[in-house]
């Protein structure tokens, strides 16, 4: 089964090898990301943030799902010392950051309830993965048509934060300004919770983020800084070589 939607500003592809799985499965994915488009974006004045955000919405009416996605950003602005911050002075609160991998792992986790063992989930190029190996490119932060890494995940995530998509859009909540300390950092991580969120927030640090993050648990990292060094954990899972075809 292969299916791709465009969802919350960005193409998302579910694969799925599993025989016998229902289109059902794929219908519960793409309807959980759209409502969670309807209910998280800072884009949408009727939305559960934007309500939030202008005082419309008591805390005692909150959903669960916000409350977990709002104690997520605090979670990783304290772990950054005020770096990553979704509510930057200027801007309205804006959580995407950790609602795009938070959303996308959920939809991964609806799979695997319905009895998918083997598929990927690729949402702008973050992607969730079971019963691989799955070979997965990381583009190069200069050359678009050009692979920096190739790694090779079996059960797992992996999340990218870069300039090439969107320019400066990262900025560093220390100073309000854009994080241009790094040109891309890839985390490798169990959930793409902890994978899209560490990247974005390691980003947000600078150059002192590749250490960040390759010291949280179950983190390895792949970056390259401002100066093109490539910096990389020895856990990264590099995809073997492949031999040329006969």
């Amino acid at each position: 089964m292969h299916r791709v939607e465009h969802v919350m500003g960005f193409p998302v592809s579910l694969r799925i090898d599993d025989e016998g799985i229902s289109e059902s499965a794929a219908d519960a994915v793409f309807a959980w990301l759209h409502e969670v488009d309807v209910r998280f974006s800072p884009f949408k004045p009727d939305s559960e943030v934007c309500r939030l955000d202008r005082g419309e919405l008591p805390d005692r009416d909150m959903s669960a799902d916000l409350r977990e996605v709002l104690d997520l950003c605090e979670e990783y602005r304290d772990a950054t010392g005020g770096a990553f911050d979704v509510r930057l002075p200027g801007r309205g609160l804006d959580p995407c950051a950790v609602v795009k991998g938070w959303s996308v792992q959920r939809a991964a986790d609806l799979l695997r309830a319905a009895g998918a063992t083997r598929f990927c989930l690729n949402a702008g190029g973050d992607v969730v993965t079971a019963g691989g190996p799955w070979r997965v490119g990381v583009r190069h932060p200069e050359h678009a048509d050009k692979l920096c890494t190739v790694l090779q995940l079996t059960d797992g995530a992996v999340a990218t934060s870069a300039r090439y998509e969107r320019g400066d859009h990262i900025l560093d909540g220390r100073t309000g300004r854009p994080a241009t300390g790094l040109l891309s950092l890839t985390v490798v991580a169990s959930s793409l919770t902890i994978a899209d969120t560490t990247a974005t927030a390691a980003f947000a640090m600078g150059a002192e983020g590749v250490e960040w993050a390759s010291e949280r648990p179950g983190c390895e990292v792949f970056a390259v800084d401002a100066e093109r060094r490539v910096l990389r954990t020895p856990g990264f899972p590099v995809a073997p070589a492949q031999s040329p075809a006969a």
